[in-house]
C-alpha cells in the first residue's frame, strides 16, 4: 500500500531564485539529498510542470511535492539483557548499570540489545516522551562504555531530567584508564570536538567542532598507564576518548583512538577502559539530591589488578 502524501504550497518571496532541492529542504524540513531524489524521480512540480532539482523557483508560484513514504519507526527489541542491573527505581527514575555491548536505544544498523528493550522485557514502565525509538532516554552511553545510566520512567521525569542534562546541572563522573601519564596530573581539557575530517565514524578535535570541556584528576599512576577521575562539563560524542587521544594518552583498549594493542592484550581488554561511575542529579519529584554509583565490571577490574601486580 502506498502511504505517500502530496503537499501543495506557494513559494514564499524569501525563496525566490533558490534551487528546488535547497528550497524543499527549508520548506519541508527534509534533507537536501532527499529533496534532490524527489525532484529526480519526477515528484516535484511547479505550476503543474515537473521540475528538476537545480531549477530556480519563482515567488508566488505553486509547488507540488509527492512526499516520500514515512519510514517505520525503530522499535526496541524486548529481551532480557544479562548484566543490566537496576541500581535504583521509582515512579520517575530508573537508574541502570549498563553493561558493555548494550546500546541505549535502537539505531539504524544496530541489532544488538538495548537498555530500553531490556527494561521493557523486565516489566518496567518507561516514559512515553521523546522520539519513538528513544522514549524515556535522557542521556546515552556508548555501546563500548559501561556504567550508570538514568532513564525517565514518567513524563515528569523526562521533562525535568532532559532539562537538567541540557543545563549541565547533572554531575557526571567517569573513571578512565589512559596510556602514559598526563601532564599535569590534574587539569582541564578545553578543545572543540567534531567529526573527523577523513573518517566520519570517528570524532576529533577540530576548529569547527562543538565546545567541549573535560576536567580530570589522577587517582592512581602505574608504570604504563594512569587511572583518572573525570568530570564532564559538556557531553559530546566520544568526548573523553577524543580529548585524551588528542593529548596522546588514549584510553587503554581503545584502538579507534590510538591505543597500544600489545598493552590491551596484556591487560585482557577487548574494549576501552572507560566507566561511568556515578551520576548526581536533583530528583524530578521533590528536588532532593541523588547520587547513583556503579561498581567496576569484571574486565576493567582485571586490568587494574594486572597493573597493580607489576
Amino acid at each position: 500500500m502506498n502511504n505517500r502524501q502530496s503537499r501543495t504550497l506557494p513559494v514564499p518571496e524569501g525563496l525566490a531564485g533558490m534551487r528546488v532541492d535547497a528550497a524543499l529542504s527549508k520548506l519541508l524540513g527534509i534533507s537536501r539529498t532527499v529533496a534532490a531524489e524527489l525532484a529526480t524521480a519526477g515528484d516535484v512540480s511547479v505550476d503543474g510542470a515537473v521540475v528538476g532539482k537545480s531549477e530556480r523557483l519563482v515567488a508566488d508560484s505553486m509547488l507540488d511535492v509527492l512526499l516520500p513514504e514515512p519510514a517505520a519507526p525503530l522499535m526496541p527489541k524486548e529481551e532480557i539483557v544479562p548484566g543490566l542491573d537496576i541500581l535504583y527505581s521509582d515512579d520517575d527514575v530508573i537508574a541502570v548499570n549498563k553493561p558493555v555491548g548494550v546500546a541505549a536505544h535502537p539505531t539504524v544498523g544496530w541489532e544488538g540489545p538495548t537498555v530500553v528493550g531490556g527494561l521493557a522485557a523486565a516489566g518496567f514502565r518507561i516514559s512515553t516522551s521523546g522520539p519513538p525509538e528513544r522514549k524515556g532516554i535522557v542521556q546515552r552511553l556508548d555501546v563500548g562504555t559501561s556504567g550508570v545510566m538514568v532513564v525517565a520512567a514518567s513524563e515528569r521525569g523526562y521533562t525535568v531530567l532532559k532539562r537538567a542534562f541540557r543545563d549541565r546541572t547533572v554531575d557526571k563522573t567517569y573513571h578512565a584508564l589512559v596510556q602514559g601519564h598526563p601532564d599535569p596530573l590534574t587539569g582541564t581539557i578545553e578543545a572543540p570536538i567534531g567529526r573527523h575530517p577523513s573518517a566520519g565514524w570517528r570524532f576529533a578535535v577540530t576548529t569547527e567542532g562543538k565546545h567541549a570541556v573535560t576536567h580530570y584528576e589522577t587517582l592512581e599512576a602505574f608504570q604504563e598507564a594512569t587511572l583518572l577521575k573525570i568530570h564532564l562539563e559538556t557531553g559530546r560524542t566520544h568526548q573523553i576518548r577524543v580529548h585524551f587521544s588528542a593529548l596522546h594518552h588514549p584510553c587503554c583498549g581503545d584502538p579507534m583512538y590510538g591505543s597500544d594493542p600489545a598493552l590491551s592484550e596484556r591487560l585482557g581488554l577487548n574494549r576501552q577502559w572507560l566507566h561511568a561511575v556515578s551520576l548526581g542529579f536533583n530528583h524530578p519529584a521533590d528536588g532532593r539530591w541523588m547520587e547513583i554509583v556503579s561498581p567496576y565490571p569484571t574486565d576493567l577490574q582485571h586490568a587494574l589488578d594486572v597493573l597493580r601486580e607489576q
